[in-house]
């Protein structure tokens, strides 16, 4: 199993410096990562960085509540798709949701989705504010809106991926979209967990210590 050609490798915090994402993106480079993730605003620098590398590029937007207005999402979005990113990952309306507000909630997910086109769109659920019942909606109306993930977490919330979310997303959704795991994942054991389940990436600012410990 090349765990590598799983990982997003990610730095988001808000203390990264422009030294950090270009650190981020060599370890990508020797590693042969499949993506890095990072905050908008250092899209264009990791553009520059992986140019002429196979590494993509993962971009977080609503980052990381989910409630920015959808106006400002779609806006960042495409921003970040005209600066050199591969993918987005979106925070879904996290209040609205619990809300009960289903159907603005896969709205917002179809105006960004069709703002990137054939780009790669993940919709981060936030699952530890979710129950169960919400994290099956949420995976309906991911699905209703055409994403191509679903993914676990920010890992800026109470808590990150989990065995049984991952379990539940999937018998929810079967092969109809592929899903991120994300949070807490810092070894190559649990990576490979998540991966015998059926995800089809890995979020985490372990990677080296994942693909260096196998």
């Amino acid at each position: 199993m090349a765990l590598n050609t799983y990982i997003d490798h990610t730095l988001l915090k808000a203390n990264a410096t422009v030294e950090d994402i270009k650190k981020l993106c060599a370890e990508a480079k020797e590693h042969h990562f499949y993506a890095v993730c990072v905050n908008s605003y250092y899209v264009g620098l990791a553009e520059s960085e992986l140019m002429h590398t196979d590494v993509n590029i993962a971009a977080v937007i609503g980052f990381p509540l989910g409630a920015t207005i959808t106006k400002a999402k779609i806006y960042e979005a495409q921003q970040c798709i005209d600066e050199g990113a591969n993918e987005i990952d979106m925070v879904l309306n996290i209040g609205l949701l619990k809300s009960g507000y289903y159907k603005i909630v896969e709205e917002e997910i179809k105006a960004i989705k069709k703002a990137i086109g054939k780009h790669v769109l993940k919709v981060i659920f936030e699952n530890c504010y979710l129950t169960d019942e919400e994290k099956k909606i949420a995976c309906q109306l991911s699905l209703n809106a055409g994403a191509d993930f679903i993914k676990t977490s920010t890992g800026f919330g109470t808590g990150g991926a989990t065995i049984d979310d991952v379990q539940l997303m999937k018998n929810e959704v079967k092969n109809a979209i592929q899903i991120k795991a994300s949070g807490g994942i810092r070894d190559a054991e649990t990576a490979k967990q998540y991966i015998d389940l059926g995800v089809s990436r890995i979020g985490t600012s372990s990677g080296i210590t994942i693909v260096t410990s196998k």
